[in-house]
């Protein structure tokens, strides 16, 4: 899933003198404190830390409480959305108008009527609300199906992404990994028979005596020999 990114950063925790003896818990803490909120020094919302090394000469301030300062080199991993990314995530709701979606179990989405592509309709099927295919019969979307979409933006304050559901490549993630492959394989055979049908009405035409179809033929013929001759 796209979104994620890891940041190696050098932080500066400023410690209460009380918490001396205990410095490392107290980085911990502080640390932690940063947890599922949304960072604007690192462009992002903290999931996960992982402290590689921390200086045992700490800097002290001057105040009223002297506070010192601890340094340390951290790794951070960051959910970080940005517009036209693919997301992953749960359906939780289904309505007519939209599809609501949890994503790495804490940020909400939405997905609006306007932004599912007319392939989708919405539907009740055994008491069971529903967005079915009319391409592909097996393609669903319901309550508990993890989904991919696509990002349209991203509230930082509330950790709310607005989603789409367009593009082709986005939709139920078991059929989309199950057949997506095939499907464009399917559209490649189709435009090859395509091809293929052509150029056989070409060869009909040009054996009826059409001066402008030899032409094209010939041309056809010449380009399939110079492509040989270039893959010997």
């Amino acid at each position: 899933m796209e979104g994620l990114k890891v940041s190696n950063a050098n932080l500066v925790v400023y410690v209460h003198p009380s918490k001396s003896k205990q410095v490392s818990q107290a980085v911990l803490r502080e640390l932690s404190s940063l947890l599922f909120k949304f960072s604007e020094a690192f462009d992002g919302v903290v999931l996960a830390y992982d402290v590689n090394s921390l200086d045992k000469c700490a800097k002290i301030l001057p105040g009223v409480h002297p506070y010192f300062g601890v340094k340390l080199k951290v790794n951070l991993l960051l959910f970080s959305p940005k517009p036209d990314m693919l997301l992953e995530g749960k359906v939780v709701k289904l309505t007519q108008e939209s599809i609501h979606v949890v994503v790495l179990g804490f940020s909400s989405a939405i997905i609006s009527e306007k932004d599912i592509r007319k392939e989708f309709v919405y539907k009740n099927k055994h008491d069971q609300d529903v967005y079915a295919s009319n391409s592909h019969k097996r393609h669903l979307i319901k309550v508990g199906t993890m989904i991919r979409f696509l990002v349209k933006s991203f509230d930082e304050e509330i950790l709310h992404v607005y989603g789409s559901l367009i593009p082709d490549h986005t939709g139920s993630i078991y059929w989309l990994d199950k057949n997506l492959e095939v499907v464009s394989h399917t559209d490649r055979s189709a435009k090859k028979r395509e091809s293929e049908g052509e150029q056989k009405m070409l060869e009909k035409d040009a054996a009826d005596g059409n001066p402008s179809t030899l032409v094209t033929v010939q041309k056809i013929k010449n380009s399939k020999k110079q492509k040989i001759r270039e893959e010997s």
